[in-house]
């Protein structure tokens, strides 16, 4: 024997060709894979319409960052770590991969640029990443199957677990890494033997360690083994790529699509149904989602995509406060529900009511739409815009909590969820006090650059009216020309339209849009998060929208602003990132550049901060509705802060002020610990 027969050469028994073999595995693999990609792809053709073709250049960023460059992974240090090794490793010998199912049918092939040095690069490469992929597989079937991390998880009422799977994958993965390695290792082991010439490997590398191992083992053995571990690794490949489709790996397949059509713009709702505009909504038979088929292509591509890894509910406040919700079983229901209803052979079946059928009432109404399940989300999955159309749906069904029929009806009639008589919009400014040292601009009657849009709460509840008298105060100080809309304004609607009401939405944004247009201003200033979001994103006017904390850090920057020495230089002082400032549209170093423009204030950082803030619970009309839950979301927050060795909390909306200024009552810290709003802060340090 001269040198090892390659699988295109070789005769089982003498007389059966096996290559034969080769072609026969990749086109039953390559016909299955196709067969099961067709029927996967059936709901996708029956789902709604989403137009994810737009802002091309702000889709391959993500798909070079988070896709390729797997920058969210480290978020979880060792899970991370070994993803981005076996991601890695997978996109490195996937060249090998292809090139050993054409070995099969041509012995010694070698893709066109990698026969000689740049080849000898590649497989130095290779074998180091197949090395690094089998061990970070051993490490994770560890982990996954012996350590069980709590995220990974299946409660009973969600079905059942899945670490059997991902253990079983793992063991593929390693399968693939060491047949490989032992084919290569073989042939040079072969070949050493008959001509004494050694092959430089990759020190340490499976293939090296093989080599050993192999290197006075009988010719015929390695032959025999050379063989078989060729169609193992065949066999294989082509398994795992009809498993893939099957189960929570579909995501090795969808990932880098979902991930290019993922959401690019943050704090903006999709529309009730892309390509019908507003003025047309009338005509719509039915809102939102009620049925699978309801819900748009990229969204049943997010359910195909969900990795099952748990970080979204990890993440999740009202996870953390006991609310019946887990976005990661919001997903993986709807992907089982996918599987059931339209089956790998045989008829689709007809999909009932979500709500009744995967979902209930009280798990819908829990998000918070925080954002922070999609912020940690590594492959792009969504979930705020499926609540608001499930939402949607439901009020559409009349599925509408007691708790908030009073104050969606107070808004539809008053424009404020309080009820209360829109001439009594602009008391706050009637304050004896404030009133004797300011005039406020009413913009119906006169006119200003700037708009101080107000919003509801800080209008009409009497705690929170300081907010307003406070920001006029600091911006008055600034020297901008303002005014306000008094009784013209109307609630902003930010979260009307995140709780499903879409055409009081519809009236509250045209009636805001049109009193704002006919001012004049040139800008719009709001102190209020969710305000600030519905203004900027969801309203589209065609105006600069800011909030009081960027003024305040423009005008710090600029010296047209001065702050006095802290007046309170014993409190230790944190800053609680609002869900609207903060994650939907990244106003994270402002607030914090103002706080540490007052000379001997000390601040310190949660845990949880910046995009990975922990939302207060007290969003918008979540203030009226009473959800199940074990721990209030403020007490938990609260709780961290005090962990940090906070005595002040420093916020910058007013929905969270009134939400943590309870907890800190519900968690028995008064006097221990306090909280105040931004503008508070900043107008007892005005010079």
């Amino acid at each position: 024997m001269t040198s090892i027969i390659g699988p295109a050469s070789f005769k089982f028994f003498g007389i059966f060709p096996a290559a034969i073999l080769s072609f026969i595995i990749p086109v039953i693999g390559v016909g299955l894979f196709t067969y099961i990609m067709v029927r996967r792809i059936a709901p996708l053709v029956r789902a709604n319409p989403d137009n994810r073709f737009d802002h091309v250049a702000m889709r391959v960023k993500n798909l070079i960052f988070i896709w390729l460059g797997q920058m969210r992974h480290p978020r979880y240090l060792l899970a991370g770590v070994l993803h981005i090794t076996i991601f890695a490793g997978f996109l490195i010998l996937s060249i090998r991969s292809s090139s050993l199912v054409i070995i099969g049918l041509s012995d010694g092939f070698v893709l066109p640029g990698l026969g000689g040095f740049l080849g000898n690069i590649y497989n130095f490469i290779k074998d180091y990443a197949a090395t690094f992929v089998l061990v970070a597989c051993i490490i994770a079937a560890i982990r996954r199957g012996i350590f069980k991390p709590k995220r990974y998880a299946v409660p009973e009422k969600y079905g059942k677990d899945h670490t059997g799977e991902a253990v079983f994958v793992l063991g593929i993965i390693a399968t693939l890494m060491i047949s490989e390695s032992l084919f290569e290792a073989s042939q040079i082991a072969h070949e050493f033997q008959i001509t004494g010439q050694a092959h430089f490997l990759a020190p340490l590398s499976l293939v090296w360690i093989f080599k050993i191992i192999l290197s006075s083992t009988p010719q015929n053995f390695l032959q025999g083994l050379h063989i078989f571990v060729y169609f193992v690794h065949d066999l294989t490949f082509f398994f795992f790529l009809c498993f893939l489709p099957l189960g929570k790996h579909f995501h090795v397949i969808t990932s880098v699509f979902n991930v290019f059509f993922m959401r690019v713009q943050k704090g903006k709702i999709k529309p009730v149904m892309h390509g019908v505009e507003d003025d047309k909504l009338d005509d719509l038979e039915s809102f939102g989602v009620k049925k699978l088929e309801d819900f748009t292509w990229k969204h049943m591509l997010d359910f195909y995509s969900c990795a099952d890894c748990g970080r979204c509910s990890d993440q999740c406040p009202a996870n953390a406060a006991g609310r019946p919700l887990s976005p990661r079983f919001i997903t993986i229901k709807a992907r089982d529900l996918m599987f059931k209803n339209y089956p790998l052979s045989g008829k689709i079946y007809k999909s009932k009511l979500l709500v009744e059928d995967i979902y209930t009432q009280d798990e819908i109404w829990s998000c918070t739409t925080c954002g922070a399940c999609e912020e940690e989300c590594p492959l792009g999955i969504e979930y705020i815009d499926k609540m608001v159309d499930l939402r949607r749906g439901m009020v559409d069904e009349g599925m509408v909590p007691q708790s908030l029929q009073k104050p969606l009806k107070a808004l539809e009639k008053r424009g404020n969820p309080y009820g209360k008589m829109e001439k009594k919009r602009a008391d706050w400014a009637n304050d004896k006090e404030f009133k004797a040292n300011f005039q406020m601009k009413d913009l119906a009657k006169e006119k200003a650059d700037t708009l101080y849009f107000v919003d509801s709460i800080t209008s009409y509840d009497d705690d929170m009216q300081n907010i307003a008298r406070r920001t006029s105060i600091i911006l008055k100080k600034a020297g901008i020309d303002f005014g306000i809309l008094g009784k013209l304004e109307k609630d902003s609607g930010n979260e009307v339209l995140r709780f499903g009401e879409e055409m009081l939405y519809q009236d509250l944004k045209e009636q805001n849009t049109e009193a704002i247009m006919a001012t004049g201003v040139e800008q719009i200033v709001t102190a209020d998060p969710h305000a600030y979001n519905a203004l900027k994103n969801d309203y589209g006017i065609p105006l600069p929208v800011k909030h009081i904390s960027q003024v305040v850090a423009q005008k710090i920057a600029t010296g047209e602003l001065d702050l006095k020495l802290c007046q309170n230089p014993e409190a230790v002082y944190v800053y609680h990132d609002p869900c609207y400032l903060g994650r939907h549209n990244g106003i994270y170093e402002e607030p914090r550049q103002a706080l540490d423009a007052i000379e001997g204030l000390t601040r310190v950082e949660l845990e949880k901060s910046r995009d990975r803030s922990f939302c207060c619970g007290g969003g918008g009309l979540m203030l009226f509705y009473e959800p199940e839950e074990e721990t209030r979301m403020g007490v938990l927050r609260v709780n961290m802060a005090a962990k940090a060795g906070a005595t002040v909390i420093v916020t910058a909306c007013p929905f969270c002020l009134v939400n943590i200024q309870d907890a800190i009552k519900v968690a028995g810290k008064e006097g221990q610990i306090e909280v105040m709003d931004f503008t508070e802060l900043i107008e007892k340090h005005l010079i």
